[in-house]
C-alpha cells in the first residue's frame, strides 16, 4: 500500500518550483494549462508501464512455467525477485529523487525498467528471467516515488488534488485494460511480448517527460544517501525469502537453509545497527516510537501479506483449476479495483466521523469471508456465481479498511516525519507481500511441478484461502485491540493507496475533521505536511 503526501518542493517558495540547476525559483503549473496536462499524461504512462507489467506477469505465470520448464518455486522468484528489490530500495530511491532531481531519477528508473524488460523478453532460462526481474525492481523503485513526487512538486497547491486524482483514476483504468492486453498477447503470441510492450510505451513516456516535465529537487536535503542500509536491507530480505521458500522441501537441517538463515540474521542485525548509528538513516528507529504507528503497520503487514499471497495464486488458479482463459482470469480482480476506487473516498470521510476501528474490523471481516468463498473455485467454476461475488466482497472490504488504516498510520506519526511514515507504510506492505508469497505455496504443497496438476493446485489453493481468511480475521482482532479512536486532529491530507492487487491505486482524503477551522496560514503551501483540498470519492 503506497502512501505519498502532497507536499511542495522544499527548496521552493510557496507557489514556486526549484529548477534542476537550482538557479532560481520557477512558477508552479496550473492543472488546466497545456504543460500541466502533459505532465499528468507522462506520469500516467510511467505508472502504467510498471502497473501493466505486474498485472500481466501474474496472468502469464502458467505459460512461463510451461515454456521454460520451471517449477513453482522458480515462478515464485519471478514475482518475489521484483518485489524484493522494489521493497528494499524504495525508501532509498525516494531520498535520491529529492537529492538528485525527481525528473532525472524518474527517467533513470524508466530507462532501467525498460532495459530490464528487454532482458526479461530475451530470457533463455528461468534463472535469467528471475535475475532480469530483480533488475526490473530497481527501476520500479526509482520510478515509483519519483512519479507522484513530480506531480506534488510541479502543480499549484489548489490544483494538486485534481492532478493526483486524474493520475490515480487513469492508473485504475490501466489496471482494467492490462488483463485484456496481457491475455490477448498471450493468446496471440508469446509471454515474451508482455515485456516488449513496455518498450514503445516507455519511449513515448521518456519523450513527454524530457519535453514537458520540469525538474525539481529538495534543496534542503543534506547528507549522503544511506547505501549501507539499502545493501544490508536487500541482503536480509533476499536471505529471509530464500529460507522461507526452501524450508518446506529442504528441512531445517539442509545446508542451503542454514546458510540463508545465518545470512538473514547477520544482515538484519547489520541493518539495525546501520540505521541506529547512521547519520542519515533511511529508516530511523524513532519513526516507530508511537504505539499507534506500530499497531497500524502490524495490521498493514497482515492485511497486505494475506492479500498478496491470495492474489498470487488466485489468477493462475482460475486458469489451471477452472480452465479460464488468460483474459478472463486476469480480469477477475477488476471488480475489486472498481469497487475500491468508487467507495474509498466516502469511506475515508466516514472514518473521520466515527473513528477508524469499526471500519477496520468490518473491512477485515469482509475480506475474511471473501477468502472463505474462494474455496468454491473448482473445475468449470461459474464466473457470475463463484468469482464475481468474492471479488465484489473483497472490494467492499478494502474500501472499508484501507482509508482508516492509512489515516491511522499517517496521523500517528509526527508531522515532521509524515513523508517518511508514508514510505515506511508502503515498504511494510511490499515486504509483507514478498514474504507471504514466498511462504504460502511451499507450506501448502505447491512446489515443483505440482502446479500443473489441477487437483493438487485446487487443494493448495483451498488451504491458502483458509489461511488468508484466518489472517484477515486476525487483523480484525488486532484492529479491535490496538487501534484507538480518531486521535489527534490533523490537517487535510491526501494519500495514494496501492495494494498487492495489481494495479490498485486510489486517492483518499483524511485527517481534516468536519467543521474544523482552518486559519489563513493552513494552506498546503505554507506547511509541507498538509495537502490540498480533499478529492471527491473515487
Amino acid at each position: 500500500m503506497e502512501v505519498r503526501f502532497v507536499t511542495p518542493d522544499a527548496g521552493a517558495q510557496p507557489g514556486e518550483l526549484s529548477p534542476a540547476d537550482g538557479s532560481g525559483p520557477r512558477e508552479l503549473l496550473a492543472y488546466r494549462s497545456a504543460q500541466g496536462r502533459w505532465v499528468v499524461a507522462a506520469m500516467i504512462l510511467g505508472s502504467s508501464v510498471a502497473g501493466i507489467d505486474s498485472t500481466v506477469v501474474a496472468v502469464a505465470l502458467p505459460a512461463i512455467g510451461r515454456n521454460l520448464h520451471a517449477g513453482f518455486q522458480a515462478l515464485q522468484w519471478t514475482v518475489t525477485g521484483y518485489t524484493l528489490t522494489l521493497a528494499a530500495l524504495i525508501l532509498l530511491a525516494g531520498s535520491l529523487s529529492d537529492r538528485w532531481g525527481r525528473r532525472r531519477v524518474f527517467l533513470v528508473g524508466l530507462g532501467w525498467f525498460t532495459a530490464a524488460s528487454v532482458l526479461c523478453a530475451a530470457a533463455p532460462s528461468i534463472e535469467w528471467l528471475i535475475a532480469a526481474r530483480a533488475v526490473q525492481g530497481i527501476g520500479g523503485a526509482l520510478m515509483t516515488p519519483a512519479s507522484l513526487a513530480i506531480i506534488e512538486a510541479t502543480f499549484r497547491p489548489g490544483d494538486r488534488t485534481h492532478a493526483i486524482g486524474t493520475w490515480a483514476g487513469f492508473s485504475g483504468v490501466s489496471s482494467a485494460i492490462a488483463p485484456f492486453l496481457g491475455g490477448w498477447l498471450l493468446e496471440a503470441g508469446s509471454w515474451r511480448a508482455i515485456f516488449l510492450i513496455n518498450v514503445p510505451v516507455a519511449a513515448v513516456t521518456a519523450w513527454m517527460t524530457l519535453r514537458h516535465v520540469p525538474e525539481s529537487r529538495d534543496t534542503s536535503a543534506s547528507g549522503s544517501a544511506d547505501w549501507p542500509g539499502a545493501l544490508t536491507g536487500v541482503a536480509a530480505l533476499a536471505a529471509i525469502t530464500y529460507a522461507i521458500i526452501v524450508l518446506p522441501s529442504a528441512g531445517v537441517t539442509a545446508p542451503q537453509f542454514a546458510a540463508a538463515a545465518v545470512l538473514a540474521v547477520v544482515s538484519a542485525a547489520a541493518f539495525a545497527v546501520t540505521e541506529r548509528r547512521g547519520s542519515h538513516p533511511m529508516l530511523p528507529p524513532a519513526i516507530f516510537a508511537p504505539a499507534q504507528f506500530r499497531a497500524a503497520n502490524a495490521v498493514t503487514f497482515v492485511v497486505n501479506g494475506a492479500l498478496g499471497g491470495f492474489a498470487f495464486v488466485f489468477i493462475p488458479g482460475l486458469e489451471i483449476i477452472a480452465g479460464y482463459s488468460p483474459v478472463v482470469a486476469g480480469s477477475a480482480l477488476v471488480p475489486v479495483t472498481v469497487v475500491t476506487m468508487l467507495l474509498s473516498g466516502a469511506s475515508g470521510q466516514l472514518a473521520q466521523r466515527i473513528g477508524p476501528r469499526p471500519q477496520l474490523v468490518a473491512g477485515c471481516l469482509a475480506c475474511a469471508v471473501a477468502s472463505m468463498l474462494a474455496v468454491r473455485v473448482g473445475p468449470r467454476a461459474d464466473y457470475w456465481t463463484v468469482v464475481l461475488p468474492l471479488a465484489v466482497l473483497f472490494g467492499l472490504g478494502l474500501a472499508s479498511l484501507l482509508p482508516p488504516l492509512t489515516a491511522t498510520a499517517m496521523n500517528s506519526a509526527p508531522d515532521s516525519l509524515a513523508g517518511l511514515a508514508s514510505g515506511v507504510n508502503n515498504a511494510v506492505a511490499r515486504v509483507a507481500g514478498l514474504l507471504w508469497i514466498a511462504a504460502l505455496p511451499p507450506i501448502t504443497g505447491l512446489t515443483g511441478a505440482a502446479y500443473t496438476d489441477p487437483a493438487q493446485f485446487q487443494s493448495s489453493f483451498g488451504q491458502i484461502s483458509w489461511i488468508c481468511a484466518a489472517a484477515f480475521a486476525g487483523a480484525a482482532v488486532l484492529s479491535a485491540a490496538f487501534i484507538t479512536g480518531p486521535g489527534r486532529s490533523a490537517p487535510a491530507r491526501t494519500a495514494i493507496i496501492q495494494t498487492p492487487l495489481p494495479h490498485l491505486a486510489c486517492p483518499v482524503a483524511f485527517g481534516h475533521a468536519p467543521g474544523q477551522a482552518r486559519g489563513p496560514d493552513s494552506s498546503p503551501a505554507s506547511d509541507p505536511s498538509r495537502a490540498a483540498d480533499p478529492p471527491s470519492p473515487g
